[in-house]
């Protein structure tokens, strides 16, 4: 066979894109070696396809893709009739941008899904550092808070030493007079047992002991500082802190008394 009519034969779009058995595949490569205008017909073909196949916009949708991809198959997998063999060669070119328009609308979908991802990727990060930056605020916060109660000239600081129960234990009362305000640093204090919870009690030690609670240290693992408010006080003589049953208790568990310190 000519080169002439090798090239008009069809043979060579089918070579490109790889719809030839083997032998045929063989005698091509056997052609173009022996033929350099068919090995340059080859390059152009592979040329056009890829510049029709880029030639694409990105912005296409997925639905858009999806309806131009049905509408290929349905022509593609049409019954034909009288279909001319291999010397008909706009039917091959026509097969081959056929081919290249669902390479490239392809191509364009799987670029825009990547993009998309990469923007909620992004956000995501976004997200992640912002709630890291108001979780700092939020500690710069309570730091300042907790600095401005040590320093404030106006707290009398009560220490609280362990009891039988708890030796090791130990707590510290800010009390201002001024205000009435209360304020227990329990760093000193282990971790309460499960369904247990230190229990906070003015005591009036004349005429006779007068206990009166004035808070729980609730969510204890969770605050960091170990500084807790509690309820306002007057006139009080000692303060003690006691282990309590989740919720406390009207009056204090003497057996469980963990702190306790005189005004």
């Amino acid at each position: 066979m000519e080169a002439k009519e090798f090239i008009e034969s069809g043979i060579l779009e089918l070579y490109v894109y790889g719809l030839l058995n083997e032998t045929e595949i063989a005698e091509v490569q056997q052609m173009a070696k022996q033929h350099p205008e068919i090995n340059k017909e080859i390059i152009a073909i592979e040329k056009a396809i890829l510049n029709l196949s880029s030639s694409f916009s990105p912005f296409i949708s997925h639905s858009q893709f999806e309806k131009i991809k049905a509408q290929l198959e349905i022509k593609h997998t049409a019954k034909v009739i009288d279909m001319k063999p291999r010397n008909n060669r706009m039917q091959y070119i026509g097969w081959a941008a056929s081919i290249a328009l669902l390479i490239g609308i392809g191509y364009q979908y799987f670029e825009l899904e990547k993009t998309n991802n990469q923007v909620v990727t992004i956000e995501q990060e976004k997200n992640k550092l912002q709630e890291t930056v108001v979780d700092l605020e939020l500690k710069n916060k309570t730091t300042n808070d907790v600095l401005a109660i040590v320093r404030d000239e106006n707290n009398k600081v009560i220490p609280l030493g362990g009891q039988t129960v708890a030796p090791t234990a130990k707590a510290k009362i800010y009390w201002n007079k001024k205000t009435d305000e209360v304020y227990v640093d329990a760093s000193g204090l282990p971790e309460p047992p499960e369904g247990k919870v230190y229990q906070i009690w003015s005591l009036k030690l004349q005429p006779t002991l007068t206990p009166t609670s004035i808070g729980l240290l609730a969510d204890f693992k969770a605050n960091d500082t170990k500084i807790f408010a509690v309820d306002k006080t007057s006139g009080a003589e000692a303060f003690g802190i006691t282990l309590e049953p989740a919720g406390g208790s009207a009056t204090p568990t003497m057996e469980q008394l963990y702190t306790l310190g005189k005004v």
